[in-house]
């Protein structure tokens, strides 16, 4: 008889959580900053669900705050900052991203990711490393905060749209993703077309990238 695998017991809080960017800055006089993506990916062998949390949720707009991941996949969170205002320059922000099992409520992990409002991307290199400086050394506990659901927002004009090689590699990642992991027998699919977790991740994490472009342009 075979045994069946036995998934390890997840310990609360413990489990690595992968997102990028890790860091969400928005410039005030560039609009197409104003809307950035999270992309939270699960290389685990198990789904995910997931809730974003905001220590100022009023300034933010979540599309999809809460969801699910499926095994060995990625999703895209977009952000968007809906109040643009001077008094806002240089305040941190923190947003909280929380994963557990599907059927369990407990967080088995969390990651958070900073966001900052500055004036303009044209600022001289040593005030902008001194505002990363600033960044970087706020440590301070923070409050979180629920996001409200949030609708997708009204089309936008159409645009020129991705070049043609985004568009190819986005399909090349999409079917890398598809096929099967190595480890799998039960496959029609030549062994040599099976790709290991770290392709499949690196595949995840190309498709972040070109996603966040499609989306700016």
């Amino acid at each position: 008889m075979q045994q069946q695998r036995r998934q390890p017991e997840l310990v609360e809080g413990n489990l690595p959580v992968f997102v990028f960017p890790t860091e969400l800055i928005f410039y005030a006089d560039d609009q197409s900053t104003h809307k950035q993506v999270l992309t939270l990916y699960n290389p685990y062998e198990f789904a995910l669900k997931f809730k974003v949390l905001c220590t100022t949720p009023n300034k933010y707009a979540v599309v999809d705050a809460t969801g699910a991941v499926k095994p060995q996949c990625c999703v895209d969170i977009v952000i968007r900052h809906r109040d643009v205002r001077a008094a806002h320059y240089g305040v941190i922000d923190k947003f909280r991203l929380q994963v557990s099992e599907q059927s369990q409520r407990k967080a088995l992990g969390r990651k958070e990711i900073i966001a900052t409002l500055l004036p303009s991307a044209k600022e001289p290199p040593q005030q902008k490393e001194e505002e990363e400086k600033r960044i970087k050394e706020h440590l301070s506990e923070s409050v979180f905060f629920e996001q409200t659901l949030c609708q997708p927002g009204k089309n936008r004009p159409a645009s020129s749209g991705p070049s043609l090689l985004t568009v190819f590699l986005g399909i090349v990642c999409i079917a890398a993703l598809m096929l099967p992991t190595l480890g799998e027998m039960e496959s029609l699919v030549p062994l040599y077309l099976h790709l290991s977790v770290n392709q499949k991740l690196v595949a995840a994490y190309v498709l972040g990238l070109i996603t966040m472009v499609i989306l700016r342009t």
